[in-house]
């Protein structure tokens, strides 16, 4: 049937290429950062050995990378904008042993009708560089220039052409940290290669070509540098190597775990689970270790074109590939602990995709961390979970079957601190009696709603309350958590911190909350940052709340910790002056009743 065949009664046509290609640009452009990871992945394909990333306003404005590969001829300048063309397939047998990172011809043409771009290029071998400037797909100028040998890509204004794109773009510091993560992937994979970013003039990396391991040191700070495990393994299907971390380095949010396949960053929800359950026995429930973990393998071996923004591989024995990753890395991990390295043999990997289940917040539901449904030994009285029962502090101690003038009565004769009866289960819980049975508070959850709405209070004063540091404390971040800290610093210093930002991703602090004491002003800074941004993953607040959220998780009385009567008291009357004193900031119930009548029938 032909193609070029069109009757009035047809409502189907051939879109035009400027809208296939902002189409097509909406799966391989979602954001400034997959700018720069096609840009990346060109400069790379070109055999750049120094590249440098230019970022203003978050990428906004402008994302430039520079290159010193190979350059373009000026023949091959046009079509390099042209959808589906590229130097590197010319037949179907090639899509199967695909060894570079770009290889599908997208990129450019896709990036050219959403924004205003600039290419200047030259061969090593040409006497002359070539300009060529394209805004929103169309040509604006073809003409020589005078620059150095490789490739220099502007990108201007992002989606100005399609506001309604521009409007779904997150806070800078939000993009500019996508920014940091791809480039961070670059630069893991490729140690040979120098790389440099400047944004908005401040030159946040500056990394010459160097061992993996000074390179992760510099991606994450010096503390990595004598810190990570080194690993390799090979057999005649695949070459496993890399590198993971001292579980003491373990963070409060992912984002330090890396895998990649022929130096192709990849996402393998599955392998990363197997890789985080090694850690299970050095880790605190809710930390995530560094990895990078390198996979070379046979290319025909592959799929990487399973995915728009090829995130994605799919191994032909992926069974396999689990299986040697976990023993290689449990067999480095144990050699790290001198644990003995017992018979793996039996190891039989769950099926795939069964860790998938949505973490749940609903209080009772689940469990905020696990995602797996709570079992409760006990009912919980249906006063609170419904909301209801205002009194029940006061119930702790009295009849709540007497009268208003008997409750009265009960509650002034409250015995002191070290009279009256509590105890403390496990460590972990606080047991008092009621006149109709026994409470069990979480100490650890009822602590995290004490602090989370003081917290929360404090950012509403004029002048929070700050205790200053006999002496200051002087901390180096990440630029990704440098960048997030400049993005929450109002919200911080309103909760009581006095922190002051340096140059070169530092920080210095002054002063933390009153009446908090915290001890470890560092690591409590940087927890709390990784706990934000493991909650911006998971729950719709806004950064107060969530700030919030992070500093009691961070600073509450953790299981395990023996208190005093006097340490319980004080729990229990600072829960119960809260708004919401029945469950904790993320809605994990904070006690639960056992009526007598319960006790009763476990005797019957």
């Amino acid at each position: 049937m032909s193609d070029s065949i069109q009757t009035s009664d047809s409502i189907i046509r051939v879109m035009p290429p400027e809208l296939s290609n902002k189409i097509a640009a909406g799966e391989v452009i979602q954001r400034p950062g997959s700018v720069i990871k096609e840009l990346l992945d060109n400069a790379i394909d070109a055999g750049a050995d120094q590249i440098k990333i230019v970022v203003q306003n978050a990428g906004r404005t402008l994302l430039q990378v520079i290159d010193n590969g190979c350059g373009m001829s000026k023949d091959d300048l046009r079509p390099c904008f042209q959808l589906h063309a590229t130097s590197k397939i010319e037949s179907i047998e090639d899509l199967y042993r695909i060894q570079t990172l770009g290889f599908r011809g997208e990129a450019m043409a896709s990036i050219a009708s959403i924004a205003q771009v600039e290419v200047r290029t030259k061969r090593h071998e040409d006497e002359n560089a070539f300009l060529m400037e394209v805004w929103g797909g169309e040509e604006k100028r073809f003409e020589p220039v005078a620059t150095d040998s490789g490739t220099s890509v502007s990108v201007r204004n992002l989606f100005y052409n399609i506001p309604a794109r521009r409007q779904f773009l997150k806070t800078d510091a939000t993009e500019f940290r996508h920014i940091l993560r791809t480039i961070q992937h670059a630069a893991l994979a490729h140690c040979n290669i120098s790389f440099e970013l400047v944004a908005d003039t401040d030159v946040i990396y500056h990394l010459p070509a160097q061992p993996i391991e000074q390179r992760i040191a510099e991606l994450f700070g010096k503390q990595y540098r004598a810190s990570v495990i080194p690993f390799e393994e090979e057999t005649s299907y695949v070459k496993i190597h890399g590198l993971v971390g001292d579980p003491k380095l373990a963070k409060k949010s992912r984002g330090e775990q890396f895998i990649f396949v022929n130096r192709r960053p990849v996402q393998h929800r599955y392998l990363v689970h197997i890789i985080l359950n090694l850690f299970d026995m050095w880790t605190k429930q809710g930390e995530y270790p560094f990895f990078a973990v390198f996979l070379e393998i046979d290319p025909s071996k592959i799929d990487v074109n399973v995915h728009p923004a090829k995130e994605e591989v799919k191994f032909d024995d992926e069974r396999s590939i689990v299986q040697l990753t976990r023993s290689v890395l449990k067999k480095a991990l144990n050699s790290h602990f001198m644990v003995p390295d017992l018979d793996d043999s039996q190891y039989e990997p769950d099926h795939f995709g069964s860790f998938n289940t949505p973490v749940n917040f609903g209080g009772a539901q689940g469990d905020v961390q696990s995602g797996k449904p709570m079992q409760f030994s006990s009912r919980i009285n249906s006063d609170f979970i419904q909301g209801r029962g205002d009194d029940f502090a006061q119930r702790l101690y009295s009849d709540e079957n007497a009268s208003a003038s008997e409750q009265k009565a009960s509650h002034d004769r409250r015995p002191d601190a070290l009279a009256r009866e509590f105890w403390q289960l496990h460590d972990r819980f606080i047991l008092t009696q009621t006149r109709t049975g026994l409470c069990l508070i979480d100490q650890n959850a009822a602590h995290k709603r004490i602090i989370y709405e003081k917290a929360l209070s404090a950012t509403e004063e004029a002048l929070p309350g700050t205790q200053q540091l006999l002496f200051a404390q002087t901390v180096e971040f990440s630029a990704s958590d440098f960048a997030l800290l400049k993005e929450l610093l109002p919200v911080i210093q309103r909760m009581g911190f006095s922190i002051q930002l340096l140059s070169g991703n530092t920080a210095i602090i002054n002063g933390v909350p009153a009446d908090i004491d915290i001890g470890d002003e560092k690591s409590v800074m940087r927890d709390m940052l990784h706990e934000y941004q493991e909650l911006n993953r998971k729950v719709k607040l806004d950064a107060r709340h969530k700030i919030a959220i992070s500093f009691a998780s961070k600073t509450a009385i953790p299981r395990g910790r023996k208190l005093t009567a006097l340490e319980m008291e004080t729990i229990i009357d600072q829960l119960f002056a809260c708004s919401e004193p029945y469950q904790d900031p993320l809605g994990k119930p904070t006690l639960t009743i056992v009526s007598l009548d319960e006790i009763y029938t476990r005797f019957r």
